[in-house]
């Protein structure tokens, strides 16, 4: 249901649908239809598309011996392994730049605009693959690990230059209900006209000390093991040391210069 400060006079089944929306981990052994991903793709591939280039496109794979290559990969999450569906969500140029070429134009000339619009594409078509599967009662998981070695996944993907998988998602029937995690309040992450016009005026560091309780008492439900400062400590875990540092340099061998 829509949590505070959100008017609960409105609602709808997509609003109802993303309140609810939690992280699945473990999915059951029913397989997931042909006529399912069809269903979901052929909606979701109706995301906008900045100037309809739509550069963006899918890799369904359901081979258990690829999902054991991408396993290791994806840092041995087994409900990568174990999927009944995981789909790659890649961002593409190659039919851009088959029609750029083809009128004497090259696309070197713009590398960082068209590398994030075609991220971009492919980032609204997942979610909207997400949300649809979510209304037909599957379920599925965002992966970012996919990125851990780009020249790896596209040598068992097959992926042509100019085709980077941006993110995957596993897709299945859900085989658990977790709690769902709390997210940070909109006062904070809301900002009117210009950034810094909130409805929480607190300093930066009293919004995420809020924030860090809140998470702090939520993993202590589950028995999750945690800090008293957990989300700002797992952040710091996370990211203070550099990760993925050449991923500018395996994304740019893919065709991607994000310089």
């Amino acid at each position: 249901m829509p949590k505070d400060g959100i008017s609960m006079s409105l609602t709808s089944e997509t609003i109802e649908l993303l309140h609810n929306r939690v992280s699945i981990r473990k999915y059951s052994d029913e397989p997931v239809s042909e006529a399912h991903v069809e269903a979901l793709l052929d909606a979701a591939f109706r995301a906008p598309t900045s100037s309809n280039i739509q550069s963006y496109s899918v890799i369904v794979v359901r081979e258990k011996d690829t999902l054991a290559e991408l396993y290791p990969i994806v840092g041995n999450q087994p409900h990568v392994r174990d999927a009944p569906v995981f789909l790659c969500f890649c961002a593409d140029l190659t039919r851009m730049e088959h029609a750029i070429a083809e009128r004497g134009g090259s696309m070197d000339d713009n590398p960082l605009e068209i590398g994030l619009v075609a991220s971009i594409d492919a980032s609204l078509l997942g979610m909207s693959a997400y949300l649809t599967a979510e209304s037909l009662g599957l379920r599925g998981l965002m992966i970012g690990a996919v990125r851990n070695n780009p020249t790896k996944v596209a040598e068992i993907l097959n992926l042509p230059r100019r085709v980077y998988v941006v993110f995957g998602m596993v897709l299945g029937w859900p085989g658990e209900a977790p709690l769902q995690k709390p997210r940070m309040d909109q006062g904070m992450t809301v900002h009117f006209d210009q950034y810094g016009n909130q409805k929480d005026a607190r300093e930066l560091g009293d919004q995420l000390g809020t924030y860090d309780a809140q998470l702090s008492s939520h993993y202590n439900s589950i028995g999750k093991d945690t800090t008293p400062d957990s989300w700002t400590n797992d952040i710091h875990s996370k990211f203070a040391n550099p990760s993925r540092m050449d991923l500018r340099d395996k994304l740019r061998e893919r065709g991607f210069d994000f310089l």
